[in-house]
């Protein structure tokens, strides 16, 4: 059995409490007249990357009046590179909690023989601040940022982790938290599980084969599951027999 992970949303709530703040961040060090609310970041959420969401900044007249013309390439460069620094600060400070039944799940799958790996559109140094806060020190491997020359829905992330751990997808489940994600998911012909967040709550997630509102854990109140299209039959959390499920009608 294998599992692939997305990183934001997924592995932590790192978009409102992380990518969100550390934009803003960058836009004030900067000097750029711009700071997203939490209700605009959402509508930056549908576009993959985060030097992509950065680049939808020129879209608007006045911003790219107020830039000039210095090199937009250059510029979207500097400006996330400083923005990476921002977010693994945040996950150095303890702001970006992972989200419940991360650890306990990766754990024991990696006790289980299972293959775990993680694939992200967003930048490798942020990715793995992330993943190393949720789990620790550990050898996951990782796919992010610029390694596919095209970002989520687009497939490519996840048909090179496959290719690279020379996975069977009839044996590989991806958990992510968005419908970009899902899409990339099921164009890879993956199957793939939603742990959703406020972001994403209310997006289509009908190509999925299970979507919760979090992995769970022990102790805390139980799992709501908001579709099941697959032989998993969750409790108060979900545990690795469920997630062996969703993938057993694929076999």
């Amino acid at each position: 059995m294998n599992l692939i992970f997305d990183c934001d949303g997924v592995l932590a709530d790192t978009e409102r409490y992380g990518h969100l703040p550390a934009f803003n961040a960058t836009f004030a060090r900067f000097g750029l007249p711009v700071q997203w609310t939490e209700e605009q970041y959402g509508e930056k959420l549908k576009i993959g990357g985060g030097k992509e969401r950065m680049a939808s900044l020129f879209a608007d007249p006045s911003f790219a009046a107020a830039i000039g013309d210095a090199d937009r390439t250059e510029l979207l460069v500097t400006w996330h590179k400083a923005k990476t620094a921002a977010f693994k600060q945040l996950v150095v400070d303890g702001k970006i909690p992972p989200r419940p039944g991360i650890a306990r799940v990766i754990h024991g799958a990696i006790d289980a023989g299972w293959t775990v790996a993680v694939a992200s559109t967003s930048a490798e140094e942020s990715v793995r601040a992330v993943l190393a806060n949720a789990v620790g020190a550990s050898d996951i491997p990782v796919f992010a940022g610029d390694v596919v020359p095209a970002k989520k829905p687009d497939p490519a992330i996840y048909e090179l982790a496959v290719e690279r751990l020379s996975l069977d997808k009839r044996d590989t489940l991806v958990v992510e938290d968005s419908r970009n994600g899902l899409l990339a998911a099921t164009g890879a012909g993956l199957r793939c599980l939603v742990t959703v967040n406020d972001y994403t709550r209310a997006e289509d997630f009908t190509e999925s084969v299970l979507v919760v509102s979090e992995l769970g854990d022990p102790g805390r109140p139980p799992i709501e599951v908001l579709a099941n299209r697959g032989a998993a039959r969750p409790g108060d959390y979900l545990t690795l027999d469920d997630l062996r499920a969703c993938v057993e009608e694929a076999r």
